[in-house]
């Protein structure tokens, strides 16, 4: 799409997938509104498609509440920019972007603050780009900003065909790591060794913890990635060598647990975690900046890759995150306007 078609549409209204309630598939209806004007800083986008994330599925259910103000889910898109804010400077209607967002991304247009916006990587379609900013932000970020990673290291990654998953592993083998990863089943641990795990641990026959200290000489693993949560946590912490760490990035079985704080004085354990959600639009914007610049070159060579699992069309997106609840996914879940 070239500037000049992407700013003669004549659209006065968008499609969007509402959450209606807390429940079932159900909840998620088609909704059309007028198509609205980007503010200051930001960005009107025609979406060409929209990553599904597992905070849309717990938004869904109950678990996490949608931004105050927002009634559509969806972190993350693709498409072409059709209009500038007042301030927005870096992008002209008609570039190709991919963008972080706080809500709105299930809809045929998304207003997207320009910060989070990021050029679309070179030799990457709108369908891969859309499902970059969540799963792969939230990567990059837990690993090396919090988990401190290093080259050499060896790192345990659980749910290892998820989107961050995926990612972490690609991430670690890229910049001189060793990944293990966890999985339920052949299929799925066969393509964690495709994403470039030394070692794949199917959870459902495997105890991680024994496989963790065979695979590091009985001494534990440097660093450990976690989506799963509460049930994990001790097991976690035994997994690692002394001195090493624990980076909570998902709760996917809950979030209470009940541990002998005693394991983390004498392991000199370190246990932390985040989010990509409460951080500010300026912080947001840092991490988009540095995804640009040490992702995108290694996407380019072909060093990184984006697995997708399936594409649904806008008004499916019931379909999409039951698939995801499911966990039938291997890869990410995309909505196509």
């Amino acid at each position: 799409m070239t500037a000049e078609t992407a700013t003669a549409l004549p659209a006065t209204s968008f499609r969007a997938m509402r959450l209606a309630g807390i429940g079932g598939p159900e909840m998620l209806v088609p909704v059309v509104r007028p198509l609205p004007a980007p503010g200051p800083n930001e960005l009107l986008v025609r979406v060409a498609a929209a990553g599904v994330n597992r905070a849309d599925l717990q938004q869904r259910i109950g678990e996490i509440p949608l931004p105050e103000g927002h009634d559509v889910p969806g972190l993350e898109v693709a498409g072409h920019v059709l209009a500038c804010g007042p301030g927005a400077a870096r992008f002209r209607p008609g570039d190709a972007v991919c963008a972080l967002l706080a809500a709105g991304g299930y809809a045929d247009h998304a207003i997207v603050p320009e910060p989070q916006a990021m050029a679309l990587p070179p030799g990457l379609s709108l369908t891969e780009a859309a499902v970059l900013p969540e799963a792969w932000m939230t990567a990059y970020v837990n690993l090396f900003e919090h988990g401190g990673f290093r080259a050499g290291e060896t790192v345990l990654v659980h749910g290892g065909t998820s989107g961050v998953g995926s990612a972490l592993i690609q991430l670690v083998a890229a910049f001189g790591g060793r990944a293990i990863a966890t999985a339920g089943g052949a299929e799925k641990c066969a393509a964690c060794l495709g994403f470039g795990a030394a070692r794949a641990i199917d959870h459902r026959a495997e105890d991680f913890v024994a496989v963790a200290r065979a695979e590091t000489g009985g001494v534990g693993v440097d660093l450990l990635m976690d989506v799963v949560g509460a049930p994990y946590l001790s097991r976690n912490l035994a997994a690692i060598r002394q001195g090493g760490r624990v980076v909570q990035i998902g709760l996917v079985r809950g979030r209470m647990a009940e541990i002998d704080l005693l394991t983390i004085m004498l392991k000199h354990a370190v246990l932390t975690g985040s989010a990509l959600r409460h951080r500010t639009v300026a912080e947001k914007g840092r991490l988009a900046r540095l995804m640009e610049e040490r992702l995108w070159p290694l996407f380019a060579a072909g060093r990184l890759r984006v697995p997708l699992d399936r594409t649904y069309p806008l008004a499916e997106a019931g379909a999409a995150l039951t698939r995801m609840e499911a966990s039938a996914h291997i890869g990410k879940i995309v909505l196509i306007p």
